[in-house]
Formats: C-alpha cells, sequence, structure tokens
C-alpha cells in the first residue's frame, strides 16, 4: 500500500506549479482531473465547499483559493479563455477533505497534503 500512495504523491508533485515569488500552487483543474472528476462542473461544488471550511477554520479563502483566467489551445493552434483556479496546499487539503470519499486518489490526497507539510499564503499581484 506504501507503494501506491508513493504513486500518487508523485502526481500531485507532477501538477504542483510554482509562482514567479516560490510559492507551490495547484490548479483546480489539473486536482479535479487528478481526483478522478470527469466534469469540473462536479468539483466546482467542493471548491465551494472548500472556500467554506477555510473561512469557518479562520483563514481568508482569497489568499488560498484565487480565481484566475488560464488560455487554452483548440484545434489549429488557435487559444480561448478558460476559467480556473489557483490553490494553496492548504486549498487542496480542505478540497480532499471534501471531495468523494469512495475514491482511494482522494485519502491519498488527504494524507500529501496534511496541513503540517506548508501552509503558505497565494500572493496577489498588484
Amino acid at each position: 500500500m506504501k507503494k501506491e500512495i508513493k504513486k500518487t504523491q508523485t502526481v500531485f508533485e507532477l501538477i504542483k506549479k510554482t509562482d514567479e515569488n516560490g510559492i507551490e500552487f495547484w490548479t483546480a483543474r489539473d486536482l479535479a482531473k487528478v481526483l478522478e472528476y470527469s466534469d469540473y462542473r462536479n468539483f466546482k461544488s467542493v471548491i465551494s465547499k472548500a472556500k467554506i471550511a477555510c473561512k469557518n477554520s479562520g483563514h481568508r479563502p482569497d489568499d488560498h483559493i484565487v480565481d484566475i483566467t488560464d488560455m487554452v489551445e483548440i484545434g489549429s493552434g488557435a487559444k480561448r479563455k478558460t476559467e480556473n483556479v489557483k490553490l494553496s496546499r492548504y486549498a487542496c487539503y480542505l478540497i480532499v477533505q471534501n471531495a468523494d470519499p469512495t475514491k482511494d486518489v482522494v485519502a491519498q490526497g488527504q494524507t500529501y497534503f496534511e496541513p503540517h507539510k506548508q501552509n503558505k499564503k497565494l500572493k496577489k499581484k498588484t
């Protein structure tokens, strides 16, 4: 079982990004795929629950969950804007706490995103 967790940790590491300030973050669309949500619309309700949990735990949701716009490639090299969300490690932890508990990858995400690991806020561009 330990090997399986390590494999999933690698998946979470693979989708981790670092911003210009050296702060690690994940995007909601990437995390939704890893957590096996086939429809992003269903994952948005998990993000909403995480925002409530963040506020109720005494944190500012805007410090951990930030709406962003990504440019994605569509046919023939054209690009279009799509909504996404930039997530801190703490936000990811709250998301996996509110995600579908029947999925093994959710339990593995709970281990990976444990709060003691680093609770940095996302810095907003000014």
